[in-house]
């Protein structure tokens, strides 16, 4: 008996336990560091005058500096904060491409147009 006792406690300890406030707190963060960037990354688009693909390739490649940074802010250890990976890496790269979008246009409207 006192083996079996020992063996559920060890499973127990292996099981991660997330507290929801703050897995919902950090996901908030992820969102709002990859919307401002992503306007950051619209408005220079815009000044610089990138049009058509290179635009996107930019945004693209300005989101995964994002995920690669978010990372790093978080030791390279998401299992910590956060309740998988792909959380980290994904959630919301595409979320802030409408944002960019716009500010890239405006941006580019300002600057190139007028």
């Amino acid at each position: 008996m006192g083996s079996s006792e020992k063996r559920s406690k060890d499973v127990m300890s292996d099981i991660p336990t997330f507290s929801g406030e703050n897995l919902q707190k950090n996901l908030k963060v992820i969102q709002n560091s990859r919307t401002f960037l992503s306007i950051i990354a619209g408005v220079l688009a815009g000044i610089i005058g990138f049009t058509g693909l290179t635009g996107f390739v930019f945004y693209f490649v300005v989101m995964l500096i994002t995920s690669v940074g978010l990372m790093a802010k978080a030791g390279f250890s998401a299992d910590l904060y956060f309740d998988s990976w792909n959380r980290v890496l994904f959630d919301g790269f595409l979320g802030g491409l409408m944002s960019f979008v716009l500010f890239w246009t405006f941006a580019y409207d300002l600057v190139h147009i007028f």
